[in-house]
């Protein structure tokens, strides 16, 4: 990086948003997805985090694709809202059509955001939706876990990416 860059990047980020800057920009990888009532599936995945400086929001949107055949599978985006107290509020609108919002926590010390639902909207099955996502030697990795009407709440995608 080139001498004072850093630093001017630093001032683009909003205070709110800089304990989770090191989320932004755009991560590729893979996953896998399982759950009792599906067959079990990899996918390659992109997501990304964008800010404006001006606003303490964190844009987010992730699209996933089939590993194998390149043919799209889901897609979903929203917002994260950091606050100065280690809490984060999440909204995320699926291509299904579900609603999630969520509350949670972030250490970006331990590189560790967990989210939990607060709400799953436009679900006729889903009844709790989790997310913990880990930043560690320059890897996002994350796991969500889902509840149904037919099941406790148990691991149901994770992947691993990187940052490009």
């Amino acid at each position: 990086m080139a001498a004072g860059t850093e630093n001017l990047s630093e001032k683009m980020v909003h205070p709110a948003v800089k304990p989770l800057s090191d989320l932004l920009g755009t991560w590729k990888g893979e996953g896998e997805g399982f759950f009792p009532t599906i067959s079990s599936f990899n996918y390659s995945e992109e997501l990304q985090f964008t800010h404006s400086s001006k606003k303490p929001v964190i844009a987010y949107s992730q699209k996933t694709w089939n590993l194998k055949s390149g043919q799209p599978m889901h897609s979903e985006s929203g917002y994260w809202r950091p606050k100065p107290d280690g809490t984060i509020e999440v909204v995320i609108a699926q291509s299904t059509g579900l609603v999630e919002v969520q509350k949670g926590t972030f250490d970006m010390k331990e590189g560790v955001v967990k989210l939990k639902s607060e709400l799953v909207g436009n679900a006729s099955k889903v009844k709790e939706i989790t997310r913990v996502f880990k930043v560690e030697n320059c890897e996002l990795s994350y796991v969500v876990e889902m509840a149904t009407s037919l099941t406790d709440l148990q691991p149901h995608l994770r992947a691993s990416l990187k940052k490009l």
